[in-house]
């Protein structure tokens, strides 16, 4: 049996992924990708297999990959036709590789055309690649993260408004970024999940009316919820400084290191009710139930967004 190949261990997913699948596999079984070098170290000095990846690039990636059986690629952080590229060249090399089973990282109701999300159109085309590639699969259709939103409700309490945004009364089953990487460390040790696609979900369906409402009760802070036009979103961001797509300019430390596309997109998704989808299929995969907003507001330090990390070509 071959290794088990993780990629984007520096990045926060495939950080806290790769931690957990250090705990239910053996280092000497595992293959853990950065484009980062330093990143890497750690993990070596563990007895993981370290390698450097640059999906960007094509040429010679399938190296990154030899002895791998099952891979997660863990989807990059840009959007459009780059990221396309960058999963079609990862794939690709896999497959030349010998890797027989991807598990990608997709998102919520990703297949849905109606969907208006931008991000989900990259999804479903890796997704579909993937199959195309007659490829083994599990695809990890993960809700937002609960992070997101715990590091815009602060925003609003240091500055002492509403929180606005253009989702309404839309619902949402946030799921702890922490869930999502156990989610992926044990789809990839499975030896059982084939072709399957699974919903990664937190508990509870909850709008952000709710979802203020629980951070008020936790925190003692009294922040209300004000929905705005999905314009006015995007106004809110240009004068946040955040670029209209992952092609602009991202500020070191932002409170939200995405692009705006990209944010009032999922919010119209959740307004019109794309987003609502609770499953038990984390509880099921892992065998844990996933962490409560209300119990991540209590733990708050531990659950912000953190910073961006990518190389764009």
């Amino acid at each position: 049996m071959g290794r088990l190949v993780l990629t984007g261990v520096d990045g926060n997913l495939g950080g806290q992924a790769a931690d957990y699948l250090l705990q239910i596999a053996e280092a000497k079984d595992l293959i853990f990708t950065g484009y980062d070098p330093a990143s890497l170290e750690q993990y070596a000095a563990l007895g993981v297999q370290t390698r450097i990846a640059d999906f960007n690039q094509r040429e010679g990636l399938e190296k990154v990959f030899e002895g791998g059986d099952a891979m997660a690629l863990v989807s990059m952080p840009f959007v459009g036709v780059k990221r396309q590229r960058a999963h079609g060249n990862a794939v690709d090399a896999a497959k030349a590789a010998g890797v027989r089973k991807i598990v990608y990282t997709s998102l919520v109701n990703a297949a849905d055309p109606t969907n208006p999300s931008v991000e989900k159109k990259d999804h479903i085309w890796t997704e579909e690649y993937v199959r195309n590639a007659g490829l083994d699969y599990v695809f990890l259709r993960n809700s937002q993260y609960a992070e997101a939103m715990i590091t815009n409700y602060f925003t609003y309490v240091h500055m002492g408004g509403p929180l606005t945004n253009s989702q309404g009364d839309g619902l949402m089953a946030y799921i702890s970024r922490r869930d999502c990487a156990k989610a992926v460390a044990y789809a990839l040790a499975a030896r059982d999940l084939h072709e399957a696609v699974l919903d990664i979900n937190g508990p509870e369906l909850m709008t952000i009316s709710e979802f203020c409402e629980i951070g008020n009760a936790v925190t003692g802070n009294h922040v209300e919820y004000r929905e705005i036009t999905d314009e006015e979103n995007y106004r809110v961001f240009d004068a946040m400084g955040v670029p209209r797509t992952t092609d602009g300019e991202f500020k070191e430390g932002s409170e939200a290191p995405f692009s705006s596309d990209g944010m009032v997109t999922f919010a119209q998704a959740i307004r019109e009710g794309k987003m609502a989808v609770r499953t038990d299929d984390f509880r099921k995969l892992t065998g844990s139930e996933p962490l409560t907003v209300r119990y991540m507001f209590e733990h708050a330090d531990e659950f912000q967004i953190g910073d961006r990390h990518s190389k764009d070509a």
